[in-house]
Formats: structure tokens, sequence, C-alpha cells
């Protein structure tokens, strides 16, 4: 990093731990370290939907810029955080998918809107405490795939050039969080710092004791940080009344065992609050949109042996169009070998043993080793 001294960085300030404890290491490797903190989404926006993407959050990011005497500029994109996250994950639930709302906020908020404050800043790179790391300028590790050109990945005809650079695993493997990246471009992983790479959560929060910044002990951020009572059912209720539409809830053998209150409160391999009486274990097994129909069955009825894969963002172009990679289908599950074979602009994934509830709507993340070579978003899946 000598080579990037007193070069001005943007850092995501969320008021947690991990941004906290970035932007004091950058500061100590010497860069220009500004904060940014996002305002996404206020309680009074809707009745009765709460958020701790509030006030609590900046005010922690401030308390810390303050301690580490830093600039930090608050900007508000309510609007487009509404448009580009809250609008498509309540339309996908009502449609019975499961999105992942951070992968949206990361490819439509946080990430382009912090390049755009950096460039208004004439600051050379951005930040976040992800816990991924980048590889620039070396290929070691990245076995049998090449990368792509940031020419044909964001359309610009001047730059034909590889770019060099590589998204990879945290290296501790209960935090990494390289997942929720897979939708960044080559361009603005050039410009991604991520110190946290080589750190472990406690690694982390010992940094921020250490040197006394207010948010160390702060609890661990909630897997969707806009519904602040995780009650997801109640806030897609007072986003959208009419999502609530009842419909069948079909057994194994096609009997009608029950009756659903919506689709979105459902997903595939779930077994809580079924509503159902059974001797055995159920599992949601299917979710049928045009007949607004909940299938259920034994566990086993719920693994699944391929998935079809859409909406594709590469980082490192495959050189064949079948070829064998590691295939991540939720962001705290294990990444599973499997065959992966080019279709049209979709992708089939063939795993090696079928795999526990892939649901669609979710994104399935693909690895050579720990490098990130691309994803994309669950359309479809098959037993077999």
């Amino acid at each position: 990093m000598l080579l990037y001294y007193m070069a001005k960085v943007l850092v995501g300030m969320s008021g947690g731990v991990d941004s906290s404890v970035t932007a004091h290491l950058l500061k100590e490797q010497g860069f220009d370290v500004e904060g940014v903190s996002f305002v996404l989404w206020e309680a009074r926006q809707k009745d009765g939907a709460s958020s701790c993407c509030a006030f609590a959050a900046r005010d922690s990011a401030a308390r810390t810029a303050a301690v580490l005497g830093l600039p930090l500029r608050v900007i508000d994109v309510r609007g487009a955080f509404y448009e580009k996250v809250i609008e498509p994950f309540v339309e996908a639930y009502g449609n019975g998918l499961t999105p992942n709302p951070c992968i949206l906020c990361n490819k439509y908020i946080k990430f382009p809107y912090l390049l755009k404050a950096a460039d208004e800043a004439g600051a050379a790179f951005i930040a976040t405490g992800h816990y991924a790391r980048i590889m620039r300028d070396n290929k070691q590790g990245v076995p049998d795939i090449t990368p792509i050109a940031i020419a044909a990945q964001t359309g610009e005809k001047a730059d034909r050039r590889e770019p060099n650079i590589f998204l990879k695993k945290g290296r501790d493997e209960k935090k990494d969080q390289s997942y929720v990246l897979y939708v960044l471009t080559p361009a603005q992983l050039e410009r991604l710092l991520l110190p946290l790479g080589d750190y472990t959560k406690e690694q982390v929060r010992q940094i921020a004791r250490s040197v006394g910044l207010p948010a160390a002990d702060r609890p661990e951020s909630q897997e969707i940080c806009f519904i602040e009572d995780r009650n997801y059912c109640r806030f897609l209720e007072l986003l959208a009344p009419d999502i609530r539409r009842p419909g069948p809830i079909i057994g194994p053998d096609g009997s009608l065992v029950g009756m659903h209150n919506g689709i979105y409160r459902y997903t595939l391999g779930q077994r809580k609050g079924l509503g159902i009486a059974s001797l055995e274990p159920c599992f949601v097994t299917k979710i049928d949109r045009q007949q607004n129909a909940v299938h259920v069955g034994c566990r086993e009825s719920a693994m699944r042996g391929r998935i079809i894969i859409g909406d594709i963002n590469w980082l490192c172009r495959p050189e064949t169009s079948t070829f064998r990679a590691d295939a991540k289908c939720r962001s705290m599950m294990e990444a599973k070998p499997a065959v992966l074979t080019l279709k049209g602009e979709g992708i089939l994934v063939r795993f090696d043993e079928p795999e526990w509830a892939p649901a669609p709507g979710q994104s399935a993340v693909f690895y050579a080793g720990d490098t990130v070579i691309g994803g994309g978003i669950i359309m479809d899946t098959e037993e077999s």
C-alpha cells in the first residue's frame, strides 16, 4: 500500500464496528480518509415500519468519525433505495421468491453512490467493512478461468485490457462476505479497498477496543437492515396490503393438507410456521405462483440436484461452456462442487450431490478455490 500513501479514500460508514475499524486501519496505513454515511430508510416513511438504518446508525458513525478525526458526509439515497431495493423486495416475495436485499443494495446503491461521492471528492478509492479480499496483479490461485475485460463489463470501447484483479473469500470462513459482492464489476473492484479481509471478527473487535471506538461492542447487524424487528411478513403487509391472498397447502400425494394466508410467508426448505398438522416433519418443497399454492413434503423432497441461473455477472470469464466450480446458494451455506454449463444467457448448475433447498430469488455464487468467478439469480430448480 506504500504506493497509495496519502491517497484519498471514502469509507462507507454504517456506524458498526466493521466499517469503523476499516476507517481506522486505512488512516493508520497513511490514507487520507473521509467517511460517508447513507440515509437509506426511515421509519416515518411508512406507518409502523421501523428501521435500524436511521438516526442511531448515523449517530454512531458520527461519533466514530469524531474519535478518528475524520470528516463525515451524509448522503440521502432514500428515493433510490426504495425504488431499487424495497420495491423489488416486496414484489419478489409477492411472487413466491426469496430475494436477497443486501445484494440489490450493493449493486444499485452502496457501491455506485460511494463511487459517485468519491468522484465528487476527488478520491481514488472507496472502502467498506466487508470480510473479503481483493487480489491485484497476481493470478496465483485462480485456476481454469480467464479475467473478463473491463470493456466487456461496462460497454466502454477504449479499454480492452484484462484487469488482473480478483475478488476472493475473506480469511475468516465464518464471516466471509464475498457472496454478497459478486455483483460488482472489475472496474468497481479496481477502486475498492477491503481492509478486513485478513482479519477475524474478534480481531476486529479487539482493534476497536484498543483505540476506543464507540462501536467496539455494538451488536452484530441483523440480516435485513430495514426490518428492525425481523418480522418481514408484517413489513410486507404494511407496504403491500394486497399481498395477502389465501391459497392451498398441498401434501406430497397431491391432497389438500391446509390453507395459507399468502405465498410470501414461505420459502423452499421452510419447516416452522407451516400451520399444518403432520405426524412427520414437513418442509416446503415448492411454491407455485400460478396456482397460489404451497407444496410440502419430507426433507428429501426439498433437495435439488440442478438449478437454473439467470441475470449473470461474471468477474472471471470461463474458458469453456462447461466447467467445474463450487456453487454457493445462500450466504451462510457452504459452496458445493458442481458442473456449470452455459445455456444462452443463463447457466445450468448440476451439483455433485443434491443441495438443500436452493430457493428461487436467491443468488448462486460460483468459486474457483477461494476466488469468485461470478454469480446470478436462481430462476428455477430441478430435483435431478
